[in-house]
């Protein structure tokens, strides 16, 4: 790796001990807490992770969900934690056809699946971590009962949405708008969401004197106890405005949460340039980083030179095809057969990679693994002249539940988190923890906190890995990462940012392996992807040829784009991407963490 100097905001952090970096200085500053307590990583990352559902209500919470990667130093284990909560037992497609709806909402309560992310740092500490469930706890309880900070994104957010609060979801309106809309900076209480816990933790200490009884007590009073009865009850009534313009019932029940438990599952693995890199599978869209190293490597990008248009329009292009690919062939693997084998097959890249040429391609070409015929969902034909192989299956028309601009209740995505720990022991774990966003749906009255809306990325095309069915789970965008370096536990990295995720770490990555730049010069440098797509998320919509870069790319570098076909739309110079990682030297001992600048909240902490 040839070393390119780079312009940082800040330095990269060196050290011994332990590293954490986070999207919130809070979570960071927790886990932190938790290594100089003597906890490891995967302690620190569940206390980060329990505040991070408290300081950073729009991007994520309890109602949400969390995937997890980690390596396990004294088994030598990777793994991977299924984070994903699934559809209900009466998520059906028939369901949903009653209702005449092609598309899942994105906000309100059809949409909701388990709430997964407390079960699964759960099992992260019960399997992995050393600490007691009151050592975790213990820093998200205190910042919901004693206040925190409000970041001026969640309470522009607020502001958006207190007008549906007051008319539509009361139960929202009590939480976040008790003393008004709250300012920037505002110390803020969610007293609720901190009984809650504070119950969680009571219950789970009377319950049993022993570590891992008291965790799998917390773990009952979420998914079978006094939670799951809140949850349960509230469901069982409420009916809520969403962008269909009416009011719906949820399909979850607390049937579904007692059911439910969260997982270990192997990583999906690629070698590129000497490093193993390790994803989710394809319930996530982790495969698609896979796919794209493998089609970048039989490109010279050392040549190209880092944030060159050569290299930014070769890695688009890939980035193009492998995501087309999502959309065909990516969905529950205990669901439905995902031909991963035969998708990250070099052969199989061999043959993608003569589709890319210098000009940008307007289509959405998903391949054909194995001599399989592909096939696309209704919506993600929108847009397209030329959007699959000839022959290709294809599903209904775009959906019919009309602009978000016109409902009465206005649509917001929301955003993820992200948080990585490496430690002295040589432990290290990524984290997206994501869904349960306050803009999103009601708060549960008594709980504090918002389901999850995940649902929204079934297709409701029937035939396809990614069709709604119970128990499945959706295909998601979240994707955290970990590399190893000659079978050492080397990078832990990631991003929030919906579809942009796996583009945005790809930058980060191929800067820190191809072009020798540290971890904060490869966060810092200029970020850029593509739209060209089916977004994942509700209406789905697609933008053929879109590319962003930030500014700081340059004018001969936009120009140069542009002459090659892209669409670009210029951001501005530190807009895209909220890149944490940490790092692990196995030769030295030493530990290294860069955390983003970008939005003004993201930091590593360590020594």
């Amino acid at each position: 790796m040839a070393s390119t100097q780079q312009f940082t905001t800040r330095p990269q952090l060196a050290g011994t001990f332990g590293m954490v970096a986070s999207t919130h200085w809070l979570a960071s500053a927790a886990g932190m807490a938790v290594l100089e307590s003597g906890g490891n990583a995967f302690d620190a990352a569940v206390a980060a992770g329990l505040v991070l559902q408290v300081v950073e209500p729009h991007l994520n919470g309890p109602g949400g969900e969390v995937p997890v990667i980690g390596h396990d130093r004294r088994t030598g284990e990777t793994f991977v934690l299924s984070g994903q909560g699934t559809a209900p037992a009466a998520a059906t497609l028939a369901a949903f056809e009653a209702l005449g709806l092609d598309l899942v909402p994105g906000n309100g309560l059809l949409a909701a699946t388990v709430p997964a992310a407390f079960g699964t740092w759960m099992l992260l500490l019960a399997r992995y971590g050393t600490a007691t469930l009151r050592e975790v706890m213990s820093y998200a309880i205190g910042y919901a009962g004693d206040g925190y900070p409000m970041l001026a994104s969640a309470s522009a957010l607020i502001g958006a949405m207190a007008p549906t609060f007051t008319r539509d979801w009361p139960t929202s309106a009590e939480i976040y708008l008790s003393d008004g809309v709250p300012a920037p900076g505002a110390r803020f209480v969610n007293q609720a969401l901190a009984q809650a816990y504070t119950r969680v933790l009571r219950e789970a200490e009377a319950a049993s004197a022993d570590r891992d009884g008291q965790i799998e007590a917390a773990r009952k009073a979420w998914y079978e106890g006094f939670i799951a009865e809140a949850i349960d009850g509230y469901l069982a009534e409420a009916q809520v405005m969403d962008v269909t313009e009416r009011q719906n019932k949820a399909l979850l029940t607390g049937a579904d949460l007692a059911g439910w438990r969260a997982s270990v599952e192997a990583p999906v693995t690629v070698d590129y340039q000497g490093f193993t890199v390790c994803k989710t599978g394809p319930w996530g869209q982790g495969p698609v980083f896979s796919q794209q190293l493998r089609l970048l490597d039989g490109f010279d990008l050392a040549a190209m030179g880092a944030g060159s248009a050569d290299l930014l329009h070769t890695v688009t292009e890939c980035a193009k095809l492998a995501f087309a690919d999502r959309e065909a062939w990516y969905g529950d693997p205990l669901h439905t057969a995902v031909p991963m084998a035969d998708l990250l097959d070099p052969g199989y890249a061999d043959a993608r990679r003569q589709l890319v040429t210098d000009q940008s391609s307007a289509d959405l070409r998903p391949g054909s693994p194995g001599g399989r015929t592909p096939g696309l969902p209704g919506y993600a034909l929108a847009g397209f002249e030329y959007a699959a192989a000839p022959g290709a299956a294809a599903g209904r028309g775009p959906g019919t539940t009309g602009d978000p601009t016109l409902s009465k209740a206005p649509l917001g995505p929301g955003d993820t988190c992200h948080l990585d720990v490496a430690d002295r022991f040589g432990n290290l774990v990524s984290a997206t923890p994501s869904g349960g966003w306050l803009q999103s749906s009601p708060v549960i009255p008594g709980l504090g906190f918002c389901l999850g809306t995940r649902a929204q990325m079934f297709a409701l095309t029937p035939g396809f890995a990614s069709s709604l069915a119970p128990g499945r789970r959706p295909r998601t965008t979240l994707s955290p990462g970990l590399v190893l370096r000659g079978g050492e536990p080397y990078l832990a990295f990631g991003t929030p940012g919906g579809d942009q995720q796996d583009q945005w770490t790809m930058g980060f990555f191929l800067n820190h392996v191809i072009f020798g730049m540290n971890l904060q010069e490869a966060i810092d440098a200029p970020a850029y992807h593509t739209d060209h797509f089916p977004s994942s998320f509700y209406p789905r919509q697609s933008q053929p040829r879109s590319l962003t870069v930030e500014e700081r790319h340059g004018q001969a570098v936009i120009d140069e784009l542009r002459r090659r076909g892209h669409d670009v739309t210029v951001a501005g110079p530190w807009a895209l991407g909220r890149i944490s990682a940490v790092a692990r030297d196995s030769r030295t001992g030493m530990l290294y963490a860069g955390a983003n600048p970008r939005g003004m909240q993201g930091y590593a902490v360590g020594r």
